[in-house]
């Protein structure tokens, strides 16, 4: 038992647990060979209430927390961590970011559809020329008499190509604002998909802007209030990807020590060899370092409790600790790593990402950094 941890939490996980092998198991290898996002298994998980997790019951939430957001992103990753991306992309990012900077009217009318999986949602923050420096975005919103008119380009958009609604942050008056918009609004338009190395089972795109006009009613919060918005969900969103960096290390650990003990070299099974001792050992060290620190900093963190110095913290060691087990699991199955068969260079490639998206490690090198030193 984990620090936050309840009898809640655990029936969580075995529901998910459950659905991850019965469900999720059987289709990943194929949406990670076409590059689809399966729209379809995210309705199901809609249908067992796992897409509002972080959404008070009233308004058609599970009324759960941060901890249980990590639980469904670790199980959903043990099998499929492009399509555990692509939920994360439309439960944190767009659902639990909305309603708490939403306002009645605006939660009454979009988050039914969303919290059921019948329409995707996305979040477009990343623009081609400025990367990690968000508060540097080039994308404007002017206000007019009406509304708003939007112009800009925004990249690397998780759910791009299928979502039916994207949360935008774009400048006011040199102030960032979040925008609500739907597919099908004049000005508004999609790229065809970018293809990528890893985390294929997920989709992304380019949102484009061309004097897209919005009514007053679109306006998430207020103007200028885009940044609070913005640092508020990025601490669930890192935990999320950190939680999937703990769902791809244990599946590693699993197909290693299997795999260690059934294949045999010199006549004895591989798991007897210091070599391949040392990549189990050091794996599985590494994993239970992911797996206490990612829930512990979950347990202290909710949508009036920040903690960007963990939530840093978390997934700036739980990213590089995934992708080092997930090499250590292609060097012990050594050719058979190498092939997909075992699915362990699906990992490899998956886990790479989590360096990248959500804030880089550089960032997060950084934020630490500056934190810790401005407490002296």
């Amino acid at each position: 038992m984990m620090m936050g941890q309840t009898e809640e939490h655990d029936l969580l996980r075995q529901t998910v647990r459950q659905f991850t092998a019965t469900r999720v198991e059987p289709q990943a290898m194929e949406h990670d060979e076409k590059g689809t996002f399966n729209t379809g298994l995210l309705r199901e998980l809609g249908n067992l209430g796992l897409i509002g997790i972080t959404i008070p019951e009233a308004d058609g939430g599970a009324n759960l927390d941060a901890f249980a957001s990590c639980i469904v992103h670790d199980e959903l990753s043990y099998s499929d961590p492009g399509f555990a991306l692509g939920y994360l992309a439309h439960a944190l990012l767009f659902v639990n970011n909305f309603y708490w900077a939403a306002n009645p009217a605006q939660r009454k009318k979009y988050l039914p559809n969303v919290i059921s999986g019948e329409v995707v949602g996305c979040m477009g923050m990343s623009e081609p020329a400025v990367g990690t420096d968000v508060l540097g975005m080039a994308t404007v919103a002017k206000k007019t008499a009406e509304g708003y008119v939007l112009n800009g380009r925004k990249t690397f958009i998780t759910n791009g190509p299928e979502a039916g609604l994207a949360l935008v942050y774009a400048k006011v008056e040199g102030r960032i604002t979040t925008f609500v918009v739907e597919r099908g609004t004049k000005g508004f338009s999609t790229s065809p998909k970018i293809l990528k190395m890893g985390m294929r089972s997920s989709t992304m795109c380019e949102l484009v802007f061309e004097d897209c006009f919005l009514p007053a009613e679109n306006l998430v919060g207020t103007e200028g209030g885009g940044i609070t918005n913005m640092m508020r969900n990025l601490e669930i969103e890192r935990l999320g990807l950190a939680a999937m960096s703990v769902g791809i290390a244990r599946r590693c650990v699993d197909v290693m020590v299997k795999y260690a003990t059934e294949r045999q070299t010199f006549g004895k099974p591989i798991a007897e060899h210091g070599q391949i001792q040392r990549y189990i050992g050091e794996s599985y060290a590494k994993l239970e370092a992911m797996r206490a620190l990612t829930y512990n900093i979950a347990s202290t963190v909710g949508p009036q409790a920040r903690n960007r110095l963990g939530t840093d913290a978390a997934k700036l060691f739980a990213a590089t600790a995934a992708k080092e087990v997930a090499d250590a699991a292609v060097q012990v199955l050594g050719g058979w790593g190498y092939c997909t068969e075992f699915r362990v260079e699906q990992f490899l490639r998956d886990a790479k990402l989590i360096e990248i998206g959500g804030g880089t490690i550089e960032a997060h090198q950084k934020n630490i950094t500056r934190d810790l030193t401005s407490q002296r």
